[in-house]
């Protein structure tokens, strides 16, 4: 590790923890697509999880801490606690420092605990607004947030206009999509307006590499895009990519039901994650969009 990220580091664990700080050995650790990652050890025993960027983007860090202070006041689901963030106001290289969890391999029963604990997760974090204090990113796609009363207005302003505003600009859209976008956009009421359910906290990105196995064989939920929202969306995003058995969704749904049209809405979110991945990595998630977009714009 770079000796200046080192004193940064070893500062920022000593301003949080007040214990003194001496690194004594890094290693790269899985989590690092976007970023540097790495599980540090002090001369103490006490072992970390860092990630660094020399050019992140804008406030990542700070927001990903966020989502994960929220997260775990949560209290129904596992996440690595944040210890902090710093760097970028300093002029030095950002990062996020976080409880080090470590991996196993995911017991009997892992998916059945984990759709449990997923809604009980929505369950506990229930609000009457949608929206985040901060805008954040989904992956590495800037996600506006804001607060708004109403369900349909969020989607349509932050996530759905957002995305096909933003496919246009990319130059990955074309008349079509654009045509059958604006008639999406005005049937939204019709589509998701119903059930009135509350907000819940969500993950934001739930797909299979966003969760792991800690130790015990628990689940443990990583790199959020949090905001609050219908837990439709969140789990809208965990049938599109694999990684979640039946047993997960059985499990969820004993909890807290889904209400009766939901494999419509969930279509119609599934489309939010589908534009992201058409804007982040191109034309090859064209016709999933479409596809949906032919099915419901009447």
């Amino acid at each position: 590790m770079d000796s200046k990220l080192a004193s940064q580091v070893e500062r920022l664990i000593e301003e949080k923890t007040g214990q003194p700080a001496q690194i004594r050995d890094g290693s790269r650790s899985g989590g690092g697509c976007i970023n540097d990652a790495q599980r540090i050890v002090l001369e103490d025993g006490r072992d970390f999880f860092l990630k660094s960027n020399p050019r992140p983007l804008p406030g990542m860090f700070p927001r990903e801490a966020e989502a994960l202070e929220k997260m775990a006041e949560v209290n129904a689901i596992r996440v690595p606690h944040p210890v902090g963030t710093g760097g970028e106001d300093r002029g030095e290289t950002p990062f996020i420092l976080m409880e080090y969890i470590p991996t196993g391999s995911a017991k009997s029963g892992f998916h059945e605990s984990f759709g449990r604990q997923f809604a009980q997760f929505h369950i506990q974090s229930k609000s009457d607004r949608f929206g985040f204090d901060h805008d954040n990113y989904l992956g590495s796609t800037p996600q506006p947030n804001g607060w708004e009363d109403d369900w349909v207005e969020f989607w349509r302003k932050h996530r759905l206009g957002f995305q096909l505003d933003l496919a246009r600009r990319n130059g990955l859209s074309d008349p079509t999509m654009d045509r059958l976008g604006e008639k999406l956009m005005d049937r939204l009421p019709e589509l998701i307006a119903e059930p009135a359910e509350p907000s819940c906290l969500l993950h934001g990105d739930l797909w299979g590499g966003n969760y792991l196995s800690d130790d015990k064989g628990e689940p443990v939920l990583i790199d959020p895009a949090a905001y609050y929202g219908r837990r439709e969306a969140d789990l809208a995003m965990t049938m599109l990519f694999g990684g979640f058995n039946s047993t997960f969704y059985s499990a969820y749904e004993e909890v807290w039901p889904l209400e009766d049209g939901s494999r419509d809405r969930l279509e119609i979110y599934k489309l939010h994650h589908l534009l992201n991945h058409l804007n982040l990595f191109g034309g090859g998630y064209y016709s999933g969009c479409v596809s949906i977009l032919r099915r419901y714009a009447g």
